[in-house]
């Protein structure tokens, strides 16, 4: 039996177990743009924030970044018990 893993998003646990992995994160980025204009709320995902970052320059070239957060996943049981 071939099994195909993505080690960027899943962990094995056991033989045949499997659960997302918390390596990804958003980050959230408030920037300028090389016009002067201003963009809020920029959601990236990244394994880090200089990956986000690295991410976010391939898209915005020669951008100034004002401000950067990071957008923590909520957990299942929080989601199951706002429901």
């Amino acid at each position: 039996m071939i099994e195909v893993v993505c080690y960027k998003l899943l962990k094995r646990l056991n033989e045949g177990d499997f659960v997302a992995s918390s390596a990804i994160t958003k980050y959230g980025f408030r920037i300028r743009t090389r016009s002067g204009l201003i963009v809020d709320n920029l959601l990236i995902h990244g394994r880090d924030e200089v990956d986000a970052e690295r991410k976010l320059r391939q898209m915005y070239q020669h951008c100034n970044i004002l401000q950067c957060t990071v957008h923590q996943p909520a957990k299942s049981t929080e989601l199951a018990a706002a429901r």
